[in-house]
């Protein structure tokens, strides 16, 4: 039964459709599985074994009277501890909120669960999502699968590494800074930051905002798509919710390669320092994408404001949404945190003008640049996954990064650009760490970028190479 925990979501939904396996089997594999595997790692945190083996038996009742099966039908999912689900603890991994337990799911778990995924309990994460280093005070660290020594990145770090440890086939994620894209590379494993819009948000209290996004991971591109096809479609209450259904993500993702205009860049063009090894795998898969007869040139769109845009924009989001805790329970909120908010608090109106002007001449010099080639592939994350006692990297390749957020900054500066982006399995350090690349993508274009992550991906087959001793 251990066999069934490192399938693919789409080869267990094949199975399941035929009968080869009953989702009460799907998921009892993957309970196993957390049981062995979870102590070293420290990636799934709420467990809800009793009420995942009832679900199961309700889907198998399902398939029996052959009524029509959802798309993720007996799918077993640990979620991130920061979207909302009815009934079941979310922590946030905050002290503030460690009995917190929802009444309501959130739009992404609402969406999951009606497609037929079975919760099998939460996935841990930073506190408040914040920082791409998964730890806090209620839980403790998640660790790297490949290397117990070292960070699996965040904040879907516990998602990331559930994924790599085979205790779940599929995770629900978020994006600001990284939150997808970094965990997925330190882990070996898929993370998609769609367009924004493409997965609505609700509830949510900046409705407009495009910093944020929910996006789907996966140990393959095609089931990140399969997910994405669940996740994403309109919704009312989103007002920056695209109209367009989120089925057609289901299809086939293969296509010919020939003639497409790749441009890449190992450091943003000179806006980021990076670490030898990172800057080699990113040569080495373009070089890929030329051998799949991509035409491959190496430049990069110009980032200038990009820093500065989204870094603002984050302080005073993190002020709206965190103020009123640092105002009653200070002590409660990690340094970094605090110091973000107060940050926020530091703004002025022609601070967020100014952000959101630089914003905008982002958006236009890169949708230019897009009318020039059809993919942009870069570095997920500057370093290799990082000591596990570090709260982040002190320095990359002797640049000093001046806060938590610098190191990020290969993947935070996309994030401003509002394009999609595909976090792959690339290479392997020296050491065995995992090293992923980023496929970008024009605005809205998020089909193209899984198809050029997709054709990469069974190209070069990085993503089988489980953890040490699995």
């Amino acid at each position: 039964m251990r066999d069934l925990c490192f399938m693919t979501a789409r080869e267990l939904r094949a199975a399941l459709d035929r009968r080869q396996v009953s989702a009460r089997e799907v998921v009892q594999a993957h309970l196993d599985q957390i049981e062995r595997e979870n102590p070293g790692v420290n990636a799934v945190v709420t467990v809800t074994a009793e009420s995942a083996l009832d679900s199961a038996a309700a889907a198998d009742g399902r398939a029996a009277s052959g009524a029509d099966l959802p798309v993720l039908h007996g799918l077993p999912v640990a979620h991130k501890d920061v979207h909302e689900t009815a009934g079941i603890r979310t922590t946030y991994g905050s002290p503030l909120r460690a009995s917190y337990v929802p009444t309501e799911d959130e739009l992404v778990i609402e969406r999951m669960r009606a497609a037929g995924v079975i919760t099998i309990g939460k996935t841990n994460v930073p506190e408040f999502g914040a920082g791409s280093h998964t730890f806090n005070r209620v839980f403790g660290v998640t660790r790297n699968p490949y290397d117990h020594g070292r960070s699996a990145g965040g904040s879907s770090g516990g998602a990331a590494a559930a994924l790599a440890c085979g205790m779940h086939p599929l995770a629900d994620g978020s994006d600001m800074g990284g939150s997808l894209r970094n965990p997925a590379s330190f882990c070996n494993v898929v993370g998609f930051r769609p367009s924004p819009g493409r997965v609505p948000g609700w509830p949510a209290l900046l409705g407009w905002t495009t910093l944020n996004v929910s996006g789907p991971m996966a140990r393959t591109v095609a089931d990140a798509a399969l997910l994405l096809s669940v996740l994403a479609g309109p919704d009312p209450r989103s007002p920056i919710a695209l109209a367009e259904p989120g089925a057609g993500f289901a299809g086939p993702l293969d296509a010919d390669l020939y003639g497409l205009r790749v441009a890449w860049s190992p450091d943003l063009g000179g806006a980021v320092p990076i670490e030898p090894e990172v800057a080699a795998v990113v040569h080495d898969a373009a070089q890929v994408l030329a051998a799949l007869g991509a035409q491959v040139t190496e430049r990069s769109p110009d980032f200038a404001g990009a820093d500065e845009a989204f870094r603002t924009l984050r302080a005073w989001q993190f002020e709206v949404m965190f103020g009123m805790m640092l105002d009653r329970a200070p002590e409660e909120l990690k340094p970094s945190l605090r110091e973000n908010i107060e940050q926020g608090r530091k703004l002025s109106g022609a601070d967020l003008g100014r952000a959101e002007v630089l914003h905008t001449a982002l958006f236009h010099r890169v949708r230019e640049f897009f009318t020039t080639c059809d993919i942009l592939l870069l570095p997920v994350s500057q370093v290799l996954p990082f000591r596990v006692d570090l709260e982040y990297p002190a320095e990359i390749a002797g640049v000093t990064m001046m806060d938590y957020l610098a190191w990020m900054k290969s993947a935070y500066l996309v994030s401003a650009t509002g394009c999609p982006a595909l976090s792959v399995p690339a290479g392997f350090s020296a050491s065995g760490l995992p090293i992923g690349v980023q496929f970008v993508g024009p605005h809205r274009a998020d089909f193209a970028v899984l198809q050029a992550g997709h054709a990469f991906e069974k190209a070069t087959q990085f993503a089988r190479r489980r953890p040490p001793g699995l």
